[in-house]
């Protein structure tokens, strides 16, 4: 296991790289591993001969347009001159650390193994029944958790039209995938050539030996087995066998996955190895390449690889992140990467929700996703419930991989327009994504594009409270109070939050309709905030907190609605 740098201490280096305004040193970072991009038409070998780098080793790649060199310096040193120092050097286009990323950690949800009665449209894997993502009854949360019916992706309605083609192909790039399992094995890509052909050859020509199933970039060999679970459980919501009679079913009953492994056992990597299994992917002519991972600082050269997979029309579906923050704020890599292919996943609830631990953003999250409490496969023939961005993801691979089958030649800005604009628009998730909604296959499938109507922005007026609704300053521990506030005769109430200041991620004042669907939850701290509105004349504010850390609290002098 690689150790990762403290980042007491460390700083920003101020160096302009190629569009980046600095090199981040306070992300986790192999200590003194760096990533160096040559200019076009520089040779590796008189970089390396000529600039007496005093590298302990020193690694080459050829990535598409491109030389990397990928080198290890002293540990000893100061990493920051050696960074100043190189990117001055003729013939650099940009250098970096080679950043510490990892899985988006799940959150192990205990499963309940519940019975619940399947539609006769199920597949007969005698756990479709838990799989409130597909197919929400408002009762099936593997926990028992009450839910709102329909909040799925209309899985049902999808499959009447496709369920999916084997000549879609979609890799799953994370901690490798147990291709052996019974429930995904029929979906597994091979590499017939490396199959048939002589061990320890690469009989395929392109570079790899063995890759009969995908590649392991960790530990640079042709066996790409999970030992983690992570990328088997992201496998399973992709493509899970149908009527099999045993386990799960994915999105898509038909469909190639290829697992390429770049992150270790303990679920973490670098973005050396992460450059390495996104060309391996473009390279092998994937469709779709999901992503549920992240951490580090901006990486150009991952930046690249991504782009580089975008000039082929592969579509990149990332994981928003687990730190319920906002990602228009604090980028989140690689969903935070501006090129075309990258579509950013947060998480939703059986209860039509923003889960708790999601991240979002208006301008840099396009869309919710399934991903709190999700039943599908893990390794050794298992299966297992996580939560996370990790889990919507898939979600949102399996649903585009269904688009392909039906309507293959699709251009990347083609897709992501239809995704966006044919999504399910729900108040919870209205300022939190760029959509304004959920995924929802058969309005993808169909185009089917729901009208988007807002109130009228002059329209809005103040509604003075007669008497504030505030916590004590500071709040106590282990609250929940609530209070509702009718206007009659109002067609749209919003909330005017004077102060918040809560503790991040385990305090939250929630919003809600007349119906207690949600429509935004707030935690950390803001001013002035107006929150997003809830349809009719009734609009209920709760606030919890845990047992610990107690902030300032929140204040509430007024209202704001549009009349009828």
């Amino acid at each position: 296991m690689r150790k990762v740098v403290s980042s007491i201490g460390l700083c920003l280096l101020a160096i302009p790289l190629s569009g980046m305004a600095v090199v981040d040193l306070k992300s986790p970072h192999v200590p003194g591993e760096l990533i160096i991009k040559l200019k076009d038409g520089v040779s590796v070998a008189n970089f390396t001969a000529n600039k007496g780098l005093g590298a302990l080793w020193t690694k080459s790649y050829h990535v598409g347009f491109g030389e990397l060199v990928h080198i290890k310096v002293s540990e000893k040193g100061d990493l920051g001159k050696t960074i100043a120092d190189i990117a001055k050097m003729e013939g650099v286009q940009y250098v970096e650390p080679n950043y510490i990323v990892s899985i988006e950690k799940p959150i192990h949800d205990k499963d309940f193994a519940r019975s619940v009665e399947d539609s006769p449209l199920a597949p007969n894997d005698p756990r479709f029944g838990q799989l409130w993502g597909l197919n929400n009854t408002g009762n099936n949360s593997p926990d028992g958790a009450r839910g709102v019916s329909g909040a799925d992706i209309q899985a049902f309605k999808a499959w009447e039209i496709t369920k999916g083609d084997r000549r879609v192909k979609i890799a799953i790039i994370d901690t490798g995938m147990d291709y052996n399992h019974e429930d995904l094995k029929a979906n597994v890509w091979t590499n017939e050539a490396e199959l048939n052909g002589k061990p320890g050859v690469d009989d395929d020509g392109n570079g790899y030996v063995d890759d009969i199933h995908g590649y392991d970039f960790a530990n640079k060999d042709g066996d790409p087995m999970d030992g983690h679970g992570h990328g088997t459980h992201c496998a399973g919501t992709i493509g899970a066998i149908h009527d099999n009679g045993i386990g799960v079913a994915g999105v898509m009953a038909n469909v190639t996955m290829m697992p390429v492994k770049f992150l270790t056992d303990d679920g973490s990597g670098t973005t050396a190895d992460a450059v390495l299994a996104i060309d391996y992917a473009t390279k092998m002519g994937v469709d779709i390449m999901s992503n549920s991972w992240g951490g580090g600082g901006r990486s150009e050269a991952l930046f690249d690889a991504i782009k580089r997979a975008s000039d082929k029309g592969i579509l990149f579906v990332a994981a928003a992140g687990n730190d319920a923050t906002d990602n228009d704020q604090s980028p989140h890599y690689p969903s935070n990467y501006e090129s075309p292919n990258v579509i950013s996943v947060a998480a939703h609830t059986n209860g039509d929700g923003l889960a708790s631990f999601s991240c979002y953003g208006q301008r840099t999250v396009h869309v919710a996703a399934p991903g709190n409490k999700i039943l599908s496969t893990v390794t050794h023939n298992g299966y297992d419930v996580y939560s996370g961005t990790s889990m919507a993801t898939p979600h949102v691979s399996g649903v585009l991989g269904l688009l392909l089958s039906k309507e293959a030649g699709l251009t990347v800005a083609e897709v992501k327009e239809r995704l966006l604009r044919t999504s399910e628009p729900i108040r919870a998730y209205r300022k939190k994504t760029i959509s304004g909604g959920r995924i929802n296959a058969y309005n993808l499938l169909t185009n089917t594009r729901p009208a988007r109507q807002e109130p009228d922005p002059s329209a809005w007026h103040v509604v003075k409270l007669d008497k504030k609704f505030e916590t004590d300053h500071p709040y106590l521990n282990s609250q929940n109070v609530a209070r509702e506030f009718v206007v009659t005769g109002a067609k749209y109430v919003r909330a005017k939050i004077k102060r918040y200041d809560l503790e991040s991620g385990y305090d939250f004042l929630k919003v809600t309709g007349k119906a207690r669907n949600e429509i935004e939850t707030m935690s950390g701290a803001g001013a002035d905030y107006v929150t997003d509105y809830v349809d009719g004349d009734t609009l209920r504010l709760e606030f919890t907190s845990d047992t610990s850390v107690s902030k300032w609290g929140f204040l509430v002098e007024e209202l704001e609605a549009v009349m009828e």
